[in-house]
């Protein structure tokens, strides 16, 4: 099963741009020493370059079809915001649609489109990040789009207004309007109160209605900057001439001077500790006829080694019809939930653990947290085998590999490296420390994060 794996996942790697697939030794699923499983080792010809204004261009080259992918990473999102102008960076990802000066408004949209290519964008807390695919032939005139929406925004008091509307209805229907958005919502609320990730990536509802024009226009002037950004161009394109090409278009784009100044004061103001009446109980009224319910626990930020082991420790216990909690609590001949999940979220600064589920009807909310929190600790023990940490790393492998064969795959494989861990080499390094945590360490993290009366259980439905 794993070598025709191996060899399925060559063939669609090699379908696109990449390049090298080599089997190495990794656990035996039952005794931990060495086997024939494989580990894919992947090289990714980038070009880099890096322009006297502080942006950054990389660049893939893939001449399999006629067609390019680009992204552009902004260093910037809700966690740069302050109360008042929460929802800045969203708002500006829907204003960002709206084009620059030179080519005037509701153009950009219709040039991709009319093109043939398609266009999108997303907002975290940590960044936003915009990004187009088009056939190769109009990669100048997409640059062009860019650089001028870079520098010369329009952002136009009826167009502002307008989205200021459209974000109002799309945060009602994700949160106001789902129960299961109310709990995430509140969990990232309260787990990390008083930082800059406690803040609502969408916006308060009052801030949302009173941000002015003139307020998130400064918000970026800010930050969206040259210096600030990460230009990624995946596809049947030459690496020089998109270097000239971002040069000629991205060139004469002045930095913000004090920039990195700036964004370490803001972060330093609020800092990433998380409070310390962490231990708390909170009830939702919501809709579900059955509760609903988050257990957050304190995490990591990206990039340790003892947040990967959260990462497969999450996975061993809540992830698929096999993990621990799936058989004790949905499969179980008892069953008491609907079903469980867990997720351990690993933000550039900071991070929460947390296992959410739906009950079944006539199970007692109390009763089910007692045991709930009893099979947790006892996880640490029952849950962790070498059996289930070879799946889950074998799951990774897959997960990490098969968007590769499309650009837009590549350009986010790299740029998320970039951008997180400052080196789109990362991946070389991302699966070997993956397969190299052994089973004693995901045992001790989990002693550790889960086996822990530090916690915030979070529980909604139509009868609190």
């Amino acid at each position: 099963m794993m070598k025709n794996l191996k060899k399925l996942l060559c063939f669609m790697i090699g379908m696109g741009t990449l390049y090298a697939c080599s089997q190495m030794k990794t656990k035996d699923a039952d005794s931990g020493m060495g086997s024939e499983n494989a580990e894919l080792k992947v090289s990714i010809d980038v070009k880099e370059r890096t322009l006297s204004n502080g942006l950054k261009i990389l660049v893939v080259e893939n001449h399999k079809l006629p067609i390019f992918s680009y992204y552009t990473y902004f260093k910037v999102g809700g966690k740069y915001e302050s109360p008042g102008i929460t929802g800045s960076s969203h708002l500006l990802e829907h204003m960002m649609f709206k084009g620059g000066k030179k080519y005037g408004d509701k153009v950009f949209d219709k040039l991709v489109e009319g093109n043939g290519g398609r266009n999108n964008a997303y907002t975290t807390n940590d960044l936003t990040v915009y990004y187009q695919s088009l056939p190769s032939e109009h990669f100048e005139v997409m640059a062009d789009l860019e650089a001028d929406r870079m520098q010369n925004l329009l952002l136009q008091k009826d167009s502002f207004e307008k989205e200021r509307k459209v974000v109002l209805e799309e945060r009602r229907m994700r949160y106001e309007n789902s129960d299961r958005g109310k709990l995430y919502l509140k969990m990232m609320k309260e787990v990390f109160k008083g930082t800059p990730y406690g803040l609502s990536v969408i916006g308060t509802v009052p801030d949302l209605k009173t941000v002015s024009r003139d307020q998130v226009w400064d918000y970026f002037k800010k930050y969206y900057a040259p210096n600030n950004a990460v230009i990624v161009i995946v596809g049947n394109v030459k690496a020089d001439d998109v270097f000239d090409t971002i040069e000629k278009k991205f060139g004469e784009i002045a930095a913000v001077k004090g920039l990195e100044e700036t964004k370490k004061k803001h972060i330093e103001s609020m800092g990433y500790n998380f409070r310390k009446d962490f231990k708390q109980r909170i009830k939702l009224k919501g809709d579900s006829p059955t509760p609903t319910f988050t257990l957050a626990y304190k995490g990591l930020a990206i990039g340790s080694r003892e947040a990967f082991a959260l990462d497969l420790l999450s996975s061993m216990l809540g992830d698929g019809e096999s993990s621990y909690f799936n058989q004790r609590f949905v499969s179980a001949k008892k069953a008491t939930l609907l079903k469980i999940y867990a997720a351990n979220y690993t933000l550039q600064d900071s991070g929460v653990l947390f296992i959410g589920g739906q009950l079944l009807e006539k199970v007692n909310l109390k009763t089910f947290e007692k045991k709930l929190r009893s099979e947790i600790k006892a996880s640490c023990e029952n849950g962790i085998s070498a059996r289930a940490l070879q799946k889950v790393l074998n799951q990774y492998m897959v997960s990490n590999l098969t968007g590769l064969d499309t650009n837009e795959g590549i350009a986010r494989f790299i740029g998320d490296k970039e951008v997180y861990y400052g080196d789109y080499n990362f991946y070389k390094k991302e699966m070997s420390i993956y397969n190299s945590i052994t089973i004693d360490e995901v045992r001790d993290v989990c002693r550790k994060y889960l086996a822990t009366d530090e916690n915030m259980l979070i529980t909604i439905w139509n009868k609190h």
